[in-house]
């Protein structure tokens, strides 16, 4: 069931920004283009909204790849966001790490995967069950 490696906690970086563009890039029709580049982006404050219970792991396993989430991409987990239905959240079942989207049902709490190759997984009053944080972000290379 492993399917989440190496979690590391983030390490701060005192004001890193790259530049970004002045406008939205078109993903439909082209549009005319534009040689300003905006005021530069700080990626920590745009992605980790809790520093201080913020991890990154990286994927490892193909449970997830129907709602976009592949081997190898990375992953920033935030401890202080609440557990919703439909949260994907790395959850620690029975000794090991897991990554599964919440479904919250009348029977109980289930653990669905994102590729049909995989059953769900209910988690039954003996599991020793803890959700160990949200997704907040996938980075992917591309």
């Amino acid at each position: 069931m492993k399917e989440v490696k190496d979690i590391k906690p983030l390490v701060a970086v005192e004001d890193f920004s790259i530049s970004t563009l002045s406008e939205s890039v078109p993903a439909g029709f082209p549009s005319p283009a534009q040689d300003h580049v905006d005021e530069g982006i700080d990626l920590n404050r745009e992605l980790i909204r809790h520093p201080a219970s913020t991890f990154c792991a990286r994927v490892a396993g193909d449970s997830m790849r129907d709602c976009g989430i592949d081997d190898g991409d990375l992953l920033i987990i935030d401890k202080a966001l609440t557990p919703r239905e439909g949260s994907i959240a790395v959850c620690f079942v029975d000794g090991e790490f897991t990554l599964k989207r919440i479904s919250i049902r009348p029977d109980g709490i289930w653990l669905v995967p994102a590729n049909p190759q995989y059953p769900a997984l209910h988690v039954t009053e003996g599991s020793n069950f803890q959700v160990w944080g949200i997704v907040s972000y996938v980075v992917k290379s591309m």
